[in-house]
């Protein structure tokens, strides 16, 4: 029986070695007989990185530079590699030389791992009016990440990459062995980051990336900086403000973490997360038939219809087949599904609402879309003739190794893993969506401490603006406040909806203090609590308003304009994802 089993092992690592051969043969084949003859009409390799900022035009309209930094900033002296950096700019409406220009407002979208260029492409264009025309939008690709170079890989090429993510489960109760699955892929995923270092990877981590923001600060000619990270971002942030204190000029954490990030003890982190689906099943019911799709006339039975489908899709998965791909809806997929919806609730409540209806008919189309679509996902992975094309893609390894760097090791032995997972399980049934804290880092390679490890906090030069919402998937209340309170003179403004980050929701209230903040260096009340306006769901008949439309309404109409600039803003922000989900379980 052992000998069959190891033959089956074996046979196993064959086919894989045997499939990785086809592709890179089959690539091979494509590229030798197909000519490359488009090119990117701007490539970030024709960037040469620089200590002073040197601006190219990119992207229609945009800005980009790439700022040449030390890798090692415990020991610049002695370690002569460097660090690039990728910024992307919008740049400000008035002009730099005018009186009324007041600087880049860096952004951070949250991860770790994500990418602030891509932030810019994607939402930038709505923060101007929001902030206000006095401002450039600056976002940067932290160091490893992206576009900024060095960057972090565990694996030798995409093949290699897109082989292993299938393999690792998505859900900690998806299977009775999907713990223990994670749990070995963990071990194995560090002592391949181990392997593969070329000896930069000790340096992706919180503490030099927010040095590498002192430098672009400098780099403008400036000694204090301007900031609204989100989610992760908000470690970050923080991370700044407690290196450089004095060096603060506005600072926006939004969405945040807690702030012992750095000692492995981030506490109930889901704690509000079944508030925010309470607010779809709450919102579905309101909204009637006509409404919502996965419409019942009663909470309970809300519920009750929900479990039926875990029931359903548990026994049977139902598989897929769209224009361009294919698979099955299984519980981990729904569940994934269903957890992302909560961080756009604006956005994806009512899809989400269509797509349970369809698979309650038997049909995971929907279901599978939004899960293509969603912020850890990756399109199919495809053989391409120019080896160029894929050199800045985002890879999800980088934001595992900045977690695996940034803490203490993880040290629990597997027992004490599950021991610490099942009790977290106990305080929320989303709980399985991820492992213990760290759980990832459990083989990481053993690298000197030499960097911030906390604790956060500090007078700073300017109070930060602290934001938080009311039913955060992931970023509780409780974190906002313990984030203010190690920041004397820091405000909390609460923003009562459901969603992750006061983006996700529209709210002129909140960005106005947003602007207010930037503009005219004021801070909310002590104890703001600031409404939204509308609803994620439609009114229950169309044509004629609720009264929650009807407020809506009402305050729509007696806006100022700037107040309808803000407005116009905030509900493209709502309507989009862009805040990156903090890395859930493993690496997938």
């Amino acid at each position: 029986m052992a000998r069959n089993r190891s033959l089956h092992v074996a046979s196993i690592g064959l086919q894989c070695l045997v499939l990785l051969a086809f592709f890179r043969s089959h690539c091979n084949a494509q590229c030798d007989s197909v000519a490359r003859q488009q090119k990117d009409e701007f490539s970030w390799e024709k960037i040469v990185p620089t200590e002073d900022l040197i601006w190219h035009d990119c992207y229609s309209g945009h800005q980009c530079a790439r700022l040449k930094v030390p890798l090692d900033y415990a020991h610049p002296d002695s370690d002569s590699r460097s660090a690039a950096i990728a910024l992307r700019r919008i740049h400000s409406v008035v002009p730099h030389d005018s009186p009324e220009y007041r600087g880049p407002i860096l952004i951070n979208p949250g991860g770790p791992g994500g990418s602030g260029v891509d932030a810019v492409g994607g939402f930038g264009g709505s923060l101007p009016g929001i902030v206000g025309p006095q401002f450039d939008i600056l976002g940067f690709d932290p160091r490893g990440i992206s576009r900024s170079t060095p960057r972090v890989s565990f694996f030798e090429s995409r093949a290699e990459r897109a082989f292993w993510k299938p393999n690792v489960p998505i859900n900690m109760n998806a299977s009775a062995d999907a713990f223990a699955r994670q749990w070995a892929y963990a071990q194995l995923q560090g002592q391949l980051a181990g392997e593969r270092d070329d000896g930069s990877l000790r340096f992706i981590n919180t503490d030099y990336t927010a040095r590498d923001m002192m430098r672009i600060v400098e780099a403008h000619g400036r000694d204090r900086l301007l900031y609204w990270g989100f989610s992760y971002g908000t470690t970050l942030g923080a991370t700044f403000a407690s290196i450089f204190p004095d060096n603060v000029e506005r600072l926006i954490i939004d969405g945040n973490m807690d702030p012992a990030y750095f000692e492995n003890q981030w506490g109930d982190t889901l704690i509000d997360t079944e508030t925010g689906w309470l607010s779809f099943i709450e919102g579905c019911v309101a909204a009637g038939p006509s409404g919502c799709a996965f419409y019942s006339p009663s909470l309970v039975e809300m519920k009750e219809k929900v479990n039926r489908l875990y029931a359903s899709i548990r026994a049977r998965p139902v598989p897929v087949r769209t224009d361009t791909s294919y698979g099955l809806v299984d519980y981990g997929m729904l569940r994934r599904v269903m957890f992302f919806a909560l961080y756009s609730p604006y956005r994806a409540f009512p899809l989400l609402a269509q797509a349970l209806a369809d698979l309650d008919a038997g049909d995971g189309t929907a279901v599978f879309k939004m899960a293509e679509s969603g912020p850890l996902s990756s399109p199919p992975f495809q053989c391409e003739c120019d080896p160029s094309q894929h050199i800045f893609d985002s890879i999800e390894e980088a934001g595992i190794a900045v977690i695996c760097n940034d803490g203490k090791r993880f040290t629990a032995s597997y027992k004490e893993a599950l021991e610490e997972h099942l009790n977290m399980s106990a305080t929320s049934s989303w709980y399985e969506l991820e492992g213990p804290v760290r759980f990832e880092c459990s083989t990481w390679p053993e690298y000197p401490k030499e960097t911030f490890q906390g604790p956060m906090g500090g007078n700073t030069s300017f109070p930060l603006l602290v934001i938080g919402n009311t039913a955060d998937p992931v970023c509780p209340l409780w974190a906002s406040h313990k984030m203010s309170n190690v920041f004397p003179g820091s405000v909390v403004l609460t923003q009562d909806s459901p969603g992750h980050c006061s983006v996700s929701a529209p709210s002129i209230c909140t960005q106005k203090y947003v602007r207010e903040y930037f503009i005219n260096d004021t801070l909310p009340p002590l104890g703001t609590v600031c409404p939204v306006i509308g609803s994620p769901f439609p009114p229950i008949n169309p044509g004629v308003a609720t009264n929650s439309d009807s407020e809506a309404q009402m305050v729509l109409a007696g806006m100022s304009a700037v107040d309808r600039e803000i407005w116009d803003s905030v509900n493209e922000l709502a309507m989009k994802t862009f805040v990156v989900p903090f890395k859930l379980g493993g690496m997938r």
